[in-house]
């Protein structure tokens, strides 16, 4: 990452598993620095795309890439999906962006939230910042189960770091029900 200009900080001991959540999500050329940054961390993160990612021709080598494919219109959404994924293996981290988008948006999906609370596992607080042009996991958070004092922390974590097109960043707080 150095060659590009990039550094990557050093990562907080890991616990065997964890939703790492990646913001501000507002580029493509996010993907290509995530893998390189997880190469750097020497940790075996996956991904979390679309299913039609998946399909020929691109399937396999996304795949080999460590993406999981979900079904977006499937019934019963990622939380149990992924649930699976994590039951299968003794250690296992997966990116998930909360924005859910490159574009704007005016909340997170929250379904991070419902996985790693439901499976009682931290989140990798986890940035690429391309003012600073640095990627760090900046902490592995165990969530509390208080959406607006968990949100409020992750905000504090987040503030200041920015993607690659500002503008498009997404409101850090879920949808109101």
């Amino acid at each position: 990452m150095r060659v590009f200009g990039w550094r990557v900080l050093p990562v907080p001991a890991p616990p065997p598993k964890a939703v790492v959540l990646v913001y501000p999500h507002t580029s493509n050329w996010d993907f290509p620095i995530g893998i390189l940054a997880r190469t750097v961390m020497q940790l075996r993160i996956g991904w979390v795309g679309k299913n039609t990612l998946f399909h020929w021709p691109f399937g396999a080598l996304m795949r080999a890439l460590g993406g999981t494919s979900i079904d977006r219109s499937h019934q019963q959404g990622m939380v149990s999906q992924l649930r699976t994924e994590f039951d299968r293996h003794a250690t296992f981290y997966i990116v998930i962006t909360p924005e859910g988008t490159r574009r704007h948006t005016e909340h997170w999906k929250s379904g991070f939230y419902h996985l790693a609370r439901e499976l009682e596992i931290p989140v990798g607080l986890t940035y690429i910042d391309y003012a600073r042009r640095e990627v760090a996991i900046a902490e592995w958070m165990r969530l509390s189960g208080d959406v607006e004092k968990d949100l409020a922390h992750i905000r504090d974590v987040y503030r200041g770091h920015q993607g690659r097109f500002p503008e498009r960043m997404g409101e850090i707080r879920f949808k109101d029900r």
